[in-house]
């Protein structure tokens, strides 16, 4: 039995932004893979299913980001889990958008759901950290993490969401290696696979100038040059 613990506020105000994608993983996953509806406990969402061979309850806190713990912590005393068969889907300020990275243990690096789950369950659980970006100063970081996905991003975030649920039961199966083999096959451009580029289409050849036009004919002498030229004949 694995817990997969998504980050999120809650309610369809906050549905859209960056700080839920952890949610929004989740949500893919359970949809993808055939888990059961969604229910309320735990202070929370879950839904159950498999992802390969693991037997896996899905997780969304419904407290907000700074109380996830507390969901955490019931739901894994609850299941007589350890921290170890704990993994959270989190946003990462210091990742490209697009990019994944999973990690055993470590610290928060001040992720308000990371510093509650702490308090609650220490830091051995594992982490996805999926990369939103960085708005570029400190100062607009909690205005761009609680802001939607830009419409230029939709695409991106699609791939990324197919390429975590593609990857998801290697995940659960341990293999951190091939779930971010899998996430890159949808999110990272295709390498070059060798064939040449198909030669550009020569130019059309100019249309042949129309053929010249024949000489025209002399023109008929009149009578009266005829009349002089038969006169001069006999001079």
């Amino acid at each position: 039995m694995l817990l997969m613990v998504g980050l999120g506020n809650p309610g369809a105000k906050y549905a859209g932004n960056r700080h839920n994608v952890g949610f929004m993983a989740l949500d893919r996953i359970a949809a993808d893979h055939g888990f059961s509806p969604w229910k309320s406990r735990f202070q929370a969402l879950t839904a159950e299913g498999r992802l390969g061979e693991a037997r896996v309850t899905l997780l969304k806190p419904q407290g907000f980001m700074n109380l996830s713990g507390q969901a955490v912590g019931e739901a894994m005393r609850y299941l007589r889990l350890t921290p170890a068969e704990v993994t959270v889907l989190h946003d990462e300020l210091d990742l490209a958008p697009g990019r994944v990275r999973v990690k055993q243990g470590g610290g928060h690096a001040g992720h308000n759901g990371l510093r509650s789950i702490h308090q609650h369950i220490g830091e051995a659980y594992g982490r996805v950290r999926i990369g939103i970006g960085h708005p570029g100063h400190k100062d607009r970081v909690a205005g761009y993490v609680l802001s939607d996905f830009a419409k230029a991003e939709e695409a991106m975030l699609d791939d990324l969401l197919r390429g975590i649920s593609d990857g998801a039961p290697a995940l659960a199966a341990g293999d951190g290696a091939r779930f971010q083999n899998a996430v890159a096959a949808r999110t990272a451009p295709p390498r070059n696979s060798g064939t040449r580029p198909a030669a550009a289409p020569a130019p059309a050849a100019s249309p042949a100038a129309p053929p010249a036009a024949p000489p025209a004919p002399d023109p008929e002498p009149d009578l009266a040059s005829r009349l002089r030229a038969l006169t001069d004949r006999f001079r």
